[in-house]
């Protein structure tokens, strides 16, 4: 029976059925939540067409990031060309983003083109850098390499609502739920530097991954629950049980 459920979500209208219901999901929540938005002057120029960023956000949050980019600026997002990413790609088409399909790793050299690619062209991209397969929440080089190449910074970023369901997966992926209320938190930028050597990269990579362990903690916070961090599931504060 599970095999044939899984054969059937893969059907082409399966999909496009499912993508309607995430989608509709999706708006319900960016309409009905109470939003609390923490820097957005960091995000400032990217809304205004000014200048683009790699914006950065654990696999975790994929479900809630299309309520962040209020702007009508171009905005791509990064998602695996897996069955389940399709999946996404055709939800998140309903807010106006697009996606490219591919990994910063594991042989994705065809997607690290077209990102910069886009960059260069002045539009802005999401990436998670513990996609598509993790470790959970910990940050991978790729993303790294696509600041350097690419000459724009990194903008670290989280989101997170009181109402939610946290799945089983390996990324342990938020699925948010509306009439609740909800943080954006934005980072400060991180430029990588074209001569970067092997010990700045890492240092680098370090820091891309502590501010966003930071920024959902803080995001996770003002929701009412505790940080969910390297591994371990995100519990509701005995403080805020009741949202």
């Amino acid at each position: 029976m599970g095999t044939v459920l899984k054969r059937l979500g893969r059907k082409p209208f399966v999909q496009r059925a499912l993508a309607a219901l995430a989608a509709g999901l999706i708006a319900s929540v960016k309409w009905t939540t109470r939003w609390q938005a923490v820097n957005v002057a960091a995000p400032a120029a990217a809304w205004a067409g000014e200048k683009p960023v790699i914006v950065a956000f654990w696999h975790n949050r994929l479900a809630m990031m299309p309520t962040c980019w209020p702007s009508r600026q171009r905005f791509h997002m990064l998602i695996s060309s897996h069955p389940d990413g399709k999946l996404v790609a055709a939800a998140i088409a309903h807010f106006g983003l697009q996606t490219v399909a591919g990994s910063t790793t594991r042989g994705g050299g065809d997607a690290v083109r077209s990102l910069v690619r886009l960059l260069r062209q002045g539009e802005s991209i999401g990436v998670t850098p513990d996609g598509p397969r993790g470790p959970r929440m910990v940050a991978g080089d790729g993303i790294l390499a696509l600041a350097r190449l690419s000459g724009i910074p990194i903008l670290p970023a989280s989101i997170s609502v009181s109402h939610r369901i946290v799945l089983n997966t390996w990324d342990r992926l938020i699925v948010p739920l509306p009439f609740g209320r909800g943080a954006m938190i934005w980072g400060n930028p991180i430029t990588v530097p074209r001569d970067a050597d092997d010990a700045t990269l890492a240092a680098l990579r370090a820091k891309l991954e502590e501010d966003l362990i930071r920024v959902s903690a803080e995001a996770d916070a003002i929701a009412g629950y505790e940080a969910m961090t390297q591994g371990i599931h995100a519990r509701k504060s005995r403080n805020n049980a009741r949202t």
